[in-house]
């Protein structure tokens, strides 16, 4: 298999991942383990993974041997900032409120975001055609959190799109930041540090949660769901990012972040976790087809 394969394989199993994740994680939020608490989870244990990792790669010679220059500190705390502590806590804060598949479809506006923040920070140019889909994303989002109420244990849908949509808003910031030192340094430079980082700025949100966790109620299979959100949604799902990323282009990389919830959806439905109705379809019909006015090639 040729190395591209091998790159549109890595991105595809990074969004079958991340579709599972909305249904795996609400199968532990709220009832066994509160968000901010199942946050200290995540970050604590991708940060161990990351430096493990990284300890054996520099002994065994496989990564160079660099530090990050003092200059470029402030910009790995922005995304550790932006790309962690302020992401991991809207997120699985938002998805505790909401259903899987509205966090799904929310998700879908990310690549949107991103190219909004190109334009204002990078000096990107917008077309008209990418203003117009802009603006269908926005309203089919918009639709959604006002309107998309759920099925199940959604406790409060407006508030809990809102979160996803600000921890996607914070997550496009993070592919801004992080892009320079992508190219400046090795990844396993610089993501120990994000990561430790971020651990340190959630530990404050989520630490009396997760001391208040009544372990001896929680059963096996939550913590599989557990093991599974830390290892795969986050280490594993971040060492196949950067596997893509090495043969793809970050358009084509982008791409694969619409079938999330395509995944979610078939993985939520398939559980009985969640339903479809009037409102998801308009709302994602209307973020598809911005989605796809901003990222179709001019003829």
């Amino acid at each position: 298999m040729s190395k591209r394969n091998l790159a549109l394989l890595a991105a595809t199993f990074v969004s079958i991942i991340y579709g599972m994740t909305f249904t795996i994680a609400k199968d532990v939020m709220p009832q066994y383990v509160d968000a901010y608490g199942f946050i200290v989870f995540r970050a604590g244990g991708s940060t161990i993974l990351f430096w493990l990792i990284w300890v054996v790669l520099k002994f065994s010679g496989k990564i160079p041997s660099e530090k990050i220059s003092r200059a470029d500190f402030p910009r790995v705390i922005a995304a550790a900032f932006f790309g962690i502590a302020l992401n991991m806590l809207c997120f699985f804060k938002g998805l505790s409120l909401t259903s899987p598949i509205s966090a799904a479809v929310i998700m879908v506006s990310t690549p949107m975001i991103v190219l909004v923040l190109s334009a204002i920070i990078l000096k990107e140019r917008l077309r008209k055609r990418m203003i117009t889909g802009l603006l269908l994303g926005l309203i089919g989002t918009t639709f959604l959190i006002l309107y998309g109420k759920s099925v199940g244990n959604a406790t409060n849908a407006g508030l809990g799109n809102l979160l996803v949509l600000i921890n996607a808003i914070s997550y496009g910031f993070y592919l801004i930041i992080v892009k320079k030192l992508m190219h400046t340094y090795n990844a396993f430079t610089f993501v120990k540090w994000i990561y430790l980082i971020g651990f340190l700025m959630v530990l404050p949100f989520g630490w009396d949660v997760f001391q208040t966790v009544n372990w001896a109620v929680v059963p096996m299979p939550v913590f599989w769901k557990i093991g599974f959100v830390v290892f795969f949604s986050t280490f594993l799902n971040y060492l196949l990012n950067l596997l893509s990323m090495k043969e793809l282009s970050p358009t084509t990389v982008a791409v694969f972040v619409y079938l999330q919830p395509l995944f979610a959806t078939i993985f939520a439905i398939g559980l009985g976790k969640d339903e479809l109705n009037g409102v998801k379809i308009i709302s994602a019909a209307l973020i598809f087809s911005g989605v796809y006015l901003v990222t179709m090639k001019k003829s």
